[in-house]
């Protein structure tokens, strides 16, 4: 685990400068505290920092083969390494060192491109062959490590974190105002844009091949939802055990201190009773709670980990809400706004004082319709062909009525007309379309519910499948691996700590996904499957919970620690002239929450992130720390 960065030229360009290479590297040393490399010759730079979880004394990058004309860094884990070693010994080739990345090295020198789709791990790898003078870059298949690059015909930068390319005076700056309408919608910035003009994210499940100024991008892997099993309910309930075990016991993989974050809920509790069985201690788990009692969940983690008999952690914060907020305005390096992303640091840092690596249920709710969105919209897909007409009658009967019944009428009205794809993302969207319209009109925003889904239409999402099919497709694409995912990285690397998602095993997540609808969601409710195969290993009121999101007090903490930085920021000229928000729909939104009139904490803090990130990385381009 570790962060890598980056830069190779084309022909005939200067050559990099290792001091480049340092400011690139040392500007991301939270995600690896322990150890840093650089490879450097005269047309390309690759660092790594290290984070030490596998292999902690031999395990340096950069790692080299074919006679040191092919060079190595990588982030992430590979958790069947061990297997792939002991076939590419068999092969006759030779390591001399027992962690992952020489595996990842050696298979590339077998396999070529190929190599990617024998990896189960998470990962953002970087390849320069002085062979071809050619870089390969690959990207996990969900996404669960970063990676940002930026290419001309000169040169190609590339980092696990935007702040890292940032460090070349030539990177490109301008903010771009689709990565703005998309942040107004939902809250981040969708793959493969990023929030600069010039800078894209490489898409999971890809690689991209660069030679002097060339780029070529591929897939190398495609989640599939179809066929469906064929498999009766009680085959499916003892496969999906056995796919569960699987995916924990390979994810426990370490050479230090490891341990769990434990919500309370279904996902993580599944985790921990898996790892209780593998482990000969008991698993350390982690849980924080904040004394608005609303928000916490730590009564339901002390009843998961007394059932398990974990050696449990817990810690009620009352954390200064300007200086955190400020902190992770810096760690995203996008605007994000997320707001379990604070929760999120919180336990993070509390784990990160006794262990190097937690296990975590992320992707249990995609895999498993596990959302309540997906509920409502399989209600509205009820409807069928009559879903225009109920749509028209519900618009008319709410201008009849007064706000905000009346609105919320309309809102479900015109949603009812939209094509499928933007029918499901209006009910992920954080923003409504009339308030995005308003806080964008200085940036040209359209309020469309819009995602780039790497250029996938409507009907590509939704030919042939269920509904509940096509939003897990989407969010396969875009909530899970932009928003949950970068989350989870940015959050635990902040602290120098490695999070891993177990659910996101690749044989777990496709037995998942080809599941009938009618074994995820039965009787109104989600992960049907799930709960009956937990039920083995965990009480019935932890089966019985209702869904609670990771969520903090924010509406309160806009009407007390927050309320004079907000007020402030929103007064400021620099905000008032930057042209991302329109200051008077801002203000608008901070008066009727402060009155009392409407809860606009969320729209609130979209806005203030993104006028956060902007003092910190438009103001002051050196993003450093």
């Amino acid at each position: 685990m570790c962060g890598i960065a980056g830069l190779v030229v084309a022909a005939n360009q200067p050559a990099p400068s290792p001091a480049l290479g340092r400011d690139m590297t040392s500007v991301i040393r939270h995600r690896g505290p322990d150890d840093d490399g650089l490879h450097h010759d005269e047309r390309a730079l690759l660092g790594m920092r290290r984070l030490s979880i596998i292999d902690v004394a031999g395990g340096q990058q950069p790692v080299y083969g074919a006679c040191g004309d092919v060079c190595l860094v990588f982030n992430g884990e590979i958790y069947n390494f061990r297997e792939l070693r002991a076939q590419l010994q068999a092969d006759g080739h030779v390591f001399h060192s027992h962690g992952d990345a020489e595996v990842v090295l050696q298979a590339y020198l077998r396999d070529g491109e190929h190599c990617f789709t024998r990896l189960d791990g998470m990962f953002a790898i970087a390849i320069w062959d002085r062979r071809d003078h050619s870089l390969l870059l690959a990207r996990d298949r969900f996404g669960e490590k970063p990676l940002y690059y930026a290419h001309n015909e000169r040169r190609l930068l590339f980092g696990s974190e935007l702040k890292s390319l940032l460090q070349a005076p030539d990177c490109p700056r301008q903010i771009d105002s689709e990565a703005v309408r998309a942040y107004f919608s939902y809250g981040y910035v969708p793959c493969p844009l990023s929030i600069f003009t010039g800078i894209r994210k490489l898409p999971p499940a890809h690689y991209l091949r660069y030679r002097d100024g060339q780029l070529r991008l591929q897939r190398y892997w495609q989640a599939s939802l179809t066929p469906k099993s064929a498999l009766d309910e009680v085959a499916a309930e003892d496969a999906l055990a056995r796919h569960l075990q699987h995916a924990v016991s390979s994810r426990l993989v370490a050479d230090v201190p490891f341990g769990a974050f434990l919500s309370g809920g279904l996902d993580s509790s599944v985790v921990v009773a898996l790892m209780a069985q593998q482990l000969a201690q008991p698993v350390k788990t982690f849980t924080i709670g904040f004394k608005e009692t609303a928000y916490s969940e730590l009564d339901d983690a002390r009843r998961v980990a007394r059932h398990l008999g974990t050696d449990h952690h817990e810690l009620v914060v009352e954390p200064d809400a300007v200086a955190l907020l400020q902190r992770l305005v810096w760690h995203f390096d996008e605007p994000f706004a997320d707001s379990s992303a604070v929760p999120t640091f919180l336990v993070a840092q509390l784990a990160q004082q006794q262990v190097k690596m937690v296990l975590t249920g992320d992707g249990g709710d995609e895999l498993f319709g596990g959302y309540d969105r997906y509920l409502r919209l399989l209600a509205l897909e009820r409807l069928g062909p009559l879903r225009p007409l109920a749509g028209a009658a519900l618009r008319m009967a709410g201008a009849l009525l007064p706000n905000p019944r009346g609105g919320r009428w309309q809102r479900v009205g015109e949603r009812l007309g939209l094509p499928f794809a933007e029918r499901y993302l209006s009910g992920v969207a954080l923003t409504r379309p009339d308030q995005a319209r308003a806080l964008c009109a200085r940036a040209g925003g359209d309020g469309h519910y819009h995602l780039p889904l790497l250029g996938q239409t409507d009907s590509d999402l939704g030919a042939g499948r269920s509904a509940l099919d096509r939003a897990v497709a989407i969010d396969l694409q875009s909530y899970l691996p932009d928003d949950i995912l970068v989350k989870l990285d940015r959050m635990a690397m902040a602290t120098s700590l490695e999070g891993r998602a177990p659910f996101l095993e690749p044989g777990l997540a496709q037995f998942a996904l080809r599941l009938p609808g009618s074994l995820r969601v039965r009787n109104g409710r989600g992960k049907y499957l799930l709960r009956k195969v937990a039920a083995r290993w965990l009480p019935a009121d932890v089966l019985s919970k209702p869904k609670q999101g990771f969520a903090i007090p924010i509406a309160e903490w806009f009407r007390g620690p927050l309320r004079s930085l907000a007020q402030d920021t929103f007064a400021a000229s620099a905000f008032r002239e930057r042209g991302l928000v329109d200051p008077a729909a801002a203000d608008a939104l901070l008066r009727e929450h402060l009155s009392g009139t409407g809860d606009r904490s969320e729209t609130l803090w979209q806005v203030l992130c993104l006028e956060l990130w902007a003092q910190r990385f438009v103001d002051s381009p050196s993003a450093g720390a």
